[in-house]
């Protein structure tokens, strides 16, 4: 156990894993009352403008991504990350106002959207880096798998709240809470004791925007990754869409849209968890869970009912965050600091950015032939992004056939994992 939670023994970092914790339950709060107010205030249960506003609120992380990463590696990311948060709690506060007073309209909501996305294309590459500012290398695997525990533990609270709050109080309430919670992060981020954060190495004239896209070309297993999680940021993970669809297919209110988020979130939690006891994150973990989020969501697509969904969501929520916690930390710990928060910035960049690819596209589909559908398209994408995944590592030979007619999964340079054939009868 005290494996698992190793990085909560820096002061840092428990400061900043506290903050984080308070700031992520608004985060889910507002991410669950914005998808609830554009689907059913702002229009007629309108999933593709719901898709829209996903696309819209995720397009600056990829439009934006060599400019956010030059400047996460080249400014003190604890005042970045400051100014950022202080930013999106105004964002909030703004939006809370107007919904109280009746005057946000749809296309308001889309500027608002616009505008948190072009914050939040600065601030998801600041924050990924900065727990590495925080413990190091050494115990950046595990610091990253804890940030994802607490991110999910908060996604167990927040959506569930935020659907009573929004009938009992109202969607406006909502955003102004979720203002408030930004308090938390802010003053973390003011007791972390800068002497003891990791030295970042000195950056003369040469540090370019073009060196983070420069270095991840010559590295095929980043490409892969993130080809993987560009499929499934597009296609698979348009979960606003999904369980509010659901929600109101199974005649549901907004508790009932909030409850499933959260129920997403318990195995969002133990997929987490689990990461955090692997001493370093592997690249076949990362094809291995996309495969089964392919598997789980085309059964869950075909559940009878609310609490038959609910359970496969369990499932989903794993497989989800088991993909993305591993790929992330794979990406940190295997690249070099000097280009970090630039290789940070595109991943960030894919994995936000194919929402505004796929939301669209997955709103029409929920619209055009159900929310059933538009779940088989994710399945779908997972599927192919698992099959790329396995095909790199047939030719690049981290699967091979050896001559006693076994496969091998070459696991680094020096060792491998034996796989039986199905011709030896094992």
């Amino acid at each position: 156990m005290s494996q698992m939670f190793r990085s909560l023994a820096s002061f840092n970092y428990r400061a900043w894993f506290a903050g984080a914790l308070v700031s992520n339950v608004g985060n889910w709060m507002q991410s669950t009352a914005l998808s609830w107010v554009v689907l059913t205030e702002l229009t007629n249960n309108n999933a593709g403008a719901m898709g829209l506003t996903l696309a819209i609120r995720f397009a600056p992380p990829l439009l934006l991504v060599a400019v956010t990463g030059w400047v996460v590696d080249r400014f003190d990311r604890r005042r970045l990350l400051m100014l950022t948060q202080t930013l999106l709690g105004v964002s909030s506060i703004a939006i809370g106002v107007m919904l109280v007073t009746g005057t946000m309209t749809l296309h308001l909501m889309y500027g608002f959207a616009l505008l948190t996305g072009i914050f939040t294309a600065v601030d998801n590459p600041a924050r990924q880096t900065f727990v590495s500012d925080i413990v190091g290398s050494g115990l950046a695997s595990n610091a990253i798998a804890l940030n994802s525990a607490s991110f999910n533990s908060a996604r167990m609270i927040g959506p569930a709240a935020a659907g009573v709050l929004i009938e009992v109080l109202g969607s406006g309430w909502v955003f102004l809470i979720d203002a408030g919670t930004f308090l938390a992060m802010l003053v973390a981020l003011a007791v972390i004791r800068p002497g003891e954060l990791q030295p970042r190495p000195k950056r003369g004239s040469g540090g370019r925007l073009a060196d983070g896209f420069r270095y991840a070309a010559t590295r095929p297993d980043l490409m892969v990754v993130f080809t993987i999680i560009l499929l499934l940021g597009a296609l698979a993970m348009n979960f606003p869409i999904y369980a509010s669809t659901m929600a109101i297919e199974f005649g549901r209110e907004a508790d009932g849209f909030g409850l499933l988020s959260s129920v997403l979130a318990i195995g969002s939690l133990a997929g987490a968890l689990l990461a955090a006891r692997r001493a370093r994150a592997r690249f076949r973990v990362v094809v291995a869970a996309t495969g089964a989020f392919a598997v789980i969501a085309a059964v869950s697509a075909a559940m009878p009912n609310y609490w038959a969904y609910a359970v496969l969501l369990i499932g989903v929520g794993f497989s989800t965050v088991t993909t993305l916690t591993t790929a992330n930390g794979y990406v940190q710990t295997t690249t070099p600091p000097e280009v970090r928060g630039r290789v940070m910035a595109i991943y960030m960049a894919i994995l936000m950015g194919g929402t505004p690819l796929g939301a669209p596209l997955v709103g029409w589909v929920a619209d055009s032939w159900g929310p059933r559908a538009a779940i088989m398209v994710g399945a779908v994408g997972a599927l192919v992004a698992c099959l790329i995944g396995i095909g790199w590592m047939i030719a690049s030979g981290r699967v091979h056939r050896a001559p006693a007619h076994r496969f091998l999964l070459a696991v680094d340079d020096t060792t491998a994992i034996r796989l039986p054939d199905q011709r030896d009868g094992r």
